[in-house]
């Protein structure tokens, strides 16, 4: 990479840093070409993004975010990943590292905290975000469902008294046909 790359890649990750609210900071030593692109996929399809970045690099694109607590963890060979979902990266995160011993997860940030890779792991397992807005959702409309069930009730206990009624005369008439 020349200058103007480099200027154009810290620019472009301070940026993307700067409109998420979570970064995953992991060591990714050793991983192959496959593994990497494995990796990526998946944090493509969890709505995360990850970048392999030098050190120097990290640090100059981190400066005016405010993920600045994350300066210390640059050491060896980094990955970020980051995503608006905090939930997803951790999860993609830490599922990949568990199958894989080569990618290690060092820690990150939620917003202004700091995390460590214990405090990764605590939100991988918590639901996602589209997961616990569909419970919600589910308590929300729980009770007008209940509400319009009690309502229909009556009119259905009507409807079958009407038909009782009705199939009460058909058997006599039935009777008499034959």
């Amino acid at each position: 990479m020349d200058r103007t790359e480099k200027r154009e890649f810290v620019a472009e990750l301070n940026q993307a840093l700067q409109a998420t609210t979570m970064v995953v900071v992991a060591r990714n030593g050793g991983l192959t070409v496959a593994e990497a692109s494995d990796l990526r996929r998946k944090m493509r399809a969890s709505g995360s993004t990850y970048k392999v970045a030098k050190n120097r690099l990290a640090h100059l694109a981190l400066e005016g975010t405010q993920f600045g607590g994350l300066m210390p963890l640059l050491k060896g060979p980094i990955a970020l990943a980051w995503s608006t979902d905090p939930v997803s990266v951790a999860k993609t995160a830490v599922e990949f590292a568990k199958t894989n011993e080569k990618f290690q997860v060092v820690g990150g940030s939620l917003g202004i905290r700091a995390l460590n890779a214990d405090g990764i792991r605590a939100l991988a397992d918590l639901p996602s975000l589209n997961v616990l807005r569909a419970g919600l959702l589910g308590m929300i409309s729980t009770p007008a469902t209940r509400i319009a069930s009690i309502l229909q009730a009556p009119g259905g206990q009507l409807a079958r008294v009407f038909a009782a009624f009705a199939r009460r005369d058909e058997p006599a008439g039935e009777a008499a046909a034959a």
